[in-house]
């Protein structure tokens, strides 16, 4: 289909693409813990490298055998507990002795059973009875003091403390002072205290931005990372990441500055964790969670995608999209790596030809096919910034006719949420595109699945779909037979939905809807010779008028090239000309 130049002068682009890219708005300011707290308490009760499990012995690292001599501890022995601590923070016993650590060990395990159970812990008695500022005393102790029951102390003591930060209750943690000396425990000589304080670390963070922003004030960033690049084990690491991850993490963006230095590292994890390359079943959260913190980087202005980019990441994020199509790597990873790439591809021209050049478009196809909503609705995001691009990068998704039929049958059929971005992928592609590509999504059968769109409740994706349906009419005016278009927009009930949108109580609705209806649908008014009265001489009398209904039907669809053929897949180069694009 070749298109002359005065036709391509008279179409002009509506929609300029740096405006079309679409960046993530969400303002959500519960972070981390809130979406994922079934994950974490699976950690708590699954996991027998972490102290951090539920009914656990008290042994770090082992998984208990025997508890039937254990004591169980509710919020009625607060009294007994307070009474033992108050001692020896009034001076009157000294706690840098065998005894009083000893004995200071003991009343901190029972708030740390008694905050352990999985069910409904007494937090509340726990924060009223103002253990907690005695616990973060605690973690100030000089351990130089020689005395070995210190460490288990403070590590207890931590533990204790990630429990209370587990909860709603985070903010008492912060309040206390605990940040400071947490942050100092990540340099520790016991790799379990390091590992613990990481976690206490990453709940407080996970709480709020208020509450994340804080701890990134105190230097916890540098310290994280040095036991990524030197971590003592896999459970430290796979901690240590996963705090870092709720430090990247929420909206508003934590500042660039204090964050961008996790980058290497976290791209440098998802290069060297690959099947066949040190990944074993033991690294894969700390994979995904490096995925998930990049994707949190990359998220923003085109200087935090840049610093990202700059990684040499995305041969790397293709290979992890391979290996989960292939079943060797968890089908978990696939979320956070489409999302890094589709921030990839809201920047700039260049940084989105780099996604492209890297080979996404290809691996779209199969992405379309998940079963998981979220992949879907994340890949359709994507490919409507690239969408959003040049005339070339709109051309590249033409190379795959299979992709673009996708695109429209879930515009058309899929869950609501895929629905949406899958428009997107449509009006982008019409308002920005050339008549070619306008002309090739039309073929595919557009028209039908935007007009499907207009009878939605959202009021900004009726706005969408009506600047696509304006732009693609727009366009069939240019053709030979202009009526093209509007005998497929009749076909697929178009002209009654426009008809109720007139009563949209959204004002920009209404204006588009009574701008197509004049440009495209309205029929002049003109005097019928047939009505008009003539005189014989003695009266006036009227013509016999033409009893002939107006039938759409039959209105310029006998030349139009796209009936009955929105199914078909098609060659560019055999049906499509974009040597001139």
């Amino acid at each position: 289909m070749i298109f002359c130049k005065a036709r391509k002068a008279n179409f002009r682009k509506t929609v300029d693409g740096a405006e079309s890219r679409r960046r993530r708005t969400d303002t959500s300011l519960k972070l981390r813990k809130d979406k994922k707290i079934e994950s974490l308490n699976k950690r708590r009760t699954l996991t027998s490298s972490t102290p951090i499990v539920a009914n656990s012995s008290d042994t770090r690292g082992a998984v208990a055998t025997n508890t039937s001599n254990r004591r169980v501890y509710t919020a009625s022995d607060i009294p007994e507990l307070m009474a033992v601590l108050q001692r020896y923070q009034s001076g009157e016993a000294n706690i840098y002795t065998e005894d009083g650590m000893k004995a200071c060990l003991g009343v901190t395990k029972g708030f740390r059973r008694m905050l352990s159970v999985e069910k409904n812990p007494p937090v509340l008695p726990v924060l009223d009875c103002g253990v907690v500022p005695m616990l973060v005393q605690m973690l100030n102790m000089d351990y130089t003091c020689g005395n070995s029951l210190l460490f288990d102390l403070q590590f207890e003591a931590t533990w204790a403390l990630t429990n209370v930060a587990s909860t709603d209750y985070s903010a008492s943690v912060l309040d206390a002072g605990a940040v400071p000396p947490l942050v100092r425990l990540l340099s520790s000589p016991h790799p379990e205290s390091r590992e613990q304080a990481a976690w206490c670390l990453g709940n407080i963070a996970g709480d709020s931005t208020r509450l994340r922003d804080a701890v990134i004030k105190d230097g916890v960033i540098p310290s994280l990372l040095m036991n990524v690049s030197n971590p003592a084990n896999n459970a430290l690491l796979g901690n240590v990441i996963w705090s870092l991850s709720n430090m990247c993490r929420g909206k508003p963006l934590p500042d660039f500055e204090a964050t961008k230095m996790c980058v290497p590292e976290l791209a440098r994890i998802l290069k060297y964790y690959q099947v066949g390359h040190n990944l074993e079943e033991k690294n894969k959260d700390v994979l995904v969670d490096a995925a998930w913190a990049l994707s949190y980087l990359s998220d923003g202005n085109e200087d935090r995608i840049q610093a990202v980019l700059d990684t040499g990441c995305v041969p790397v994020l293709m290979q992890h999209l391979d290996n989960s199509f292939n079943q060797q790597e968890p089908k978990h990873i696939v979320t956070p790596v489409v999302r890094v790439l589709g921030n990839f591809v809201s920047g700039s021209d260049s940084q989105t030809q780099a996604v492209i050049d890297g080979g996404m478009i290809e691996r779209a196809q199969q992405l379309l096919r998940n079963p998981r909503k979220n992949v879907r609705k994340e890949t359709c995001w994507l490919l409507s910034n690239i969408a959003a691009g040049t005339q070339s990068q709109i051309t590249s998704l033409f190379k795959f006719p299979s992709l673009l039929q996708n695109i429209v049958q879930l515009a058309e059929t899929a869950e609501w949420e895929v629905r949406k971005e899958a428009l997107w992928v449509l009006s982008n592609i019409a308002t920005g595109g050339q008549p070619e590509h306008v002309e090739g999504i039309t073929e595919l059968g557009a028209i039908r699945a935007v007009v499907s769109m207009l009878t939605v409740p959202d009021s900004k994706v009726i706005i969408v779909a009506l600047d696509a349906l304006t732009a693609i009419l727009k366009v069939g005016e240019n053709l030979n037979n202009n009526q093209a278009y509007v005998v497929l927009v009749e076909e697929a009930n178009g002209v009654e939905s426009l008809e109720e949108l007139q009563e949209h109580k959204n004002d920009e609705v209404y204006q588009k809807t009574v701008g197509i209806i004049e440009q495209f649908f309205a029929i002049e008014d003109e005097e019928d010779e047939n009505l008009a009265p003539s005189h014989d001489g003695e009266a006036f009398t009227f013509g016999v008028q033409d009893t002939k209904v107006f039938n759409y039907e039959n209105y310029g669809s006998h030349v139009s090239p796209f009936k009955n053929n929105t199914s078909s897949a098609f060659s560019p180069a055999q049906q499509l000309n974009f040597t001139s694009v």
